[in-house]
């Protein structure tokens, strides 16, 4: 009895990776999408009408901590509306 060494097969080797070129300027928003002023609104309508849903079923916790996060979101608002005042 002969020993020998198990055939392996190679894997074909993959194309080469090709790298994005590097952006010459920032990225923008996307089209149909605000910038994050109109983010933290939609949060905070959104947030907030959750926020009530949970109030109406009891789910005290859940209720809790989505107001916070409806708390945050207005509270960004506030503050990036005051910026733009000075």
């Amino acid at each position: 009895m002969y020993l020998r060494k198990g055939s392996r097969k190679r894997k074909s080797a993959s194309p080469p990776k090709r790298r994005p070129a590097p952006p010459s300027e920032p990225p923008s928003e996307p089209p149909g999408e605000g910038g994050p002023e109109e983010a933290a609104a939609f949060i905070a309508e959104s947030v907030g009408n959750l926020a009530r849903l949970a109030r109406r079923h009891r789910l005290d916790h859940l209720s809790y901590l989505l107001a916070l996060a409806h708390l945050e979101a207005e509270e960004h608002l506030r503050l990036r509306s005051k910026r733009r005042l000075s």
